[in-house]
């Protein structure tokens, strides 16, 4: 299905990958948005916590070095199979999800929500 480093993924494989990333990012953002009566908080932090694990460049150095981080992080997002943006958009939905799920509970009176 797609390539990653060379890897052929099977069907199956991404099937359940974006299943999970799915369900994970539900579930995280609807407990973080539950804990601190947020509503987008994991959907606006998405983009930068796979940033974090997509870009294997130190934090500093974004700081430190912007113009060549952000080249290396470019460069990395750009070899990213289709698959991979496949899962990682699945990821996001799963967030957007959590946060409509908390509006939704709060619209209709779960003041827990």
């Amino acid at each position: 299905m797609g390539r990653c480093k060379g890897v052929h993924i099977s069907l199956p494989q991404f099937i359940l990958s974006m299943l999970l990333f799915a369900v994970l990012f539900f579930g995280i953002g609807f407990i973080l948005n539950m804990l601190l009566k947020t509503t987008w908080l994991v959907s606006v932090l998405y983009p930068f916590i796979i940033l974090i694990v997509i870009d294997h460049v130190s934090t500093w150095s974004y700081f430190s070095a912007p113009r060549h981080t952000f080249s290396q992080v470019g460069a990395r997002l750009s070899h990213l199979a289709p698959s991979d943006w496949t899962v990682l958009g699945m990821g996001f939905l799963g967030a957007l999800l959590s946060g409509i799920t908390m509006k939704l509970l709060r619209s209709r009176g779960y003041s827990m929500f």
